[in-house]
């Protein structure tokens, strides 16, 4: 079901994207569920997964209204949370890694590979890319076993575009930004040996450079304004 919710997340993301779906616009479940073909329990969790990156929000009426964001808002989000999963990284690699975590982030970064290695990025290349990415930011945040950390990352990712896996791009982007995303990857797997080296200030600073690559992608994203993403965010 996790893998289908975030085909299906990955597939609403794209729709917003193209516009098809502009700001103030309703999202309810069982419409969505018969346009995508897809049973209401995953669009149910796919309009959750949108809700906590902040590109929807409920809808008093009921289901979800997409939103529209400034432009400084979204950069300070991504900034702040460069700093959070910094901290986590420091944390773990001080920590000592556990053989137990670094198989699973072996394993995390082996899914990665296996996603992009197609040298044009489908749907299902996507959706497995961004499971394994979410997982990735998941595993390390719980390795760092700081309960405060851990809450203040969850305010922080709940605010627009700011969760590592929002700005994710869909099937049909651009080659640029389909790079940049295979230069995250590179960093998951430079991060994964600072942790094992236990290297913590070069983890702390690959995960804050990390965090820009988001910043990097959105710039991309509205430099080719494109039309479902540009009326999303305004200057200010």
């Amino acid at each position: 079901m996790a893998g289908q919710s975030t085909r299906i997340a990955h597939a609403l993301r794209a729709r917003i994207f193209a516009g098809e779906h502009p700001p103030g616009s309703r999202l309810a479940e069982i419409p969505l569920a018969e346009v995508l073909g897809a049973s209401r329990t995953p669009v149910r969790l796919a309009l959750a997964q949108l809700e906590a990156e902040g590109l929807v929000q409920a809808s008093p009426g009921g289901g979800f209204l997409v939103r529209r964001f400034t432009l400084p808002e979204i950069e300070d989000a991504i900034a702040v949370r460069g700093q959070l999963e910094g901290m986590a990284a420091r944390l773990v690699a001080e920590q000592g890694l556990a053989p137990a975590t670094r198989q699973t982030l072996e394993a995390s970064l082996a899914a990665g590979d296996a996603a992009l290695e197609a040298p044009a990025l489908d749907a299902a290349a996507l959706a497995a890319y961004g499971d394994m990415n979410t997982k990735l930011h998941a595993i390390l945040l719980e390795a760092a076993g700081n309960a405060a950390l851990n809450r203040a990352l969850a305010a922080i990712t709940a605010l627009p575009f700011a969760a590592a896996s929002a700005l994710v791009p869909h099937e049909g982007s651009a080659t640029a930004r389909h790079a940049l995303l295979r230069h995250a990857h590179h960093q998951h797997h430079l991060l994964v040996e600072a942790l094992v080296a236990g290297q913590g200030s070069r983890a702390e600073g690959l995960m804050r450079e990390h965090a820009e690559n988001a910043r990097r992608n959105l710039r991309l994203i509205l430099a080719a304004g494109e039309p479902g993403v540009t009326p999303l965010i305004t200057p200010a």
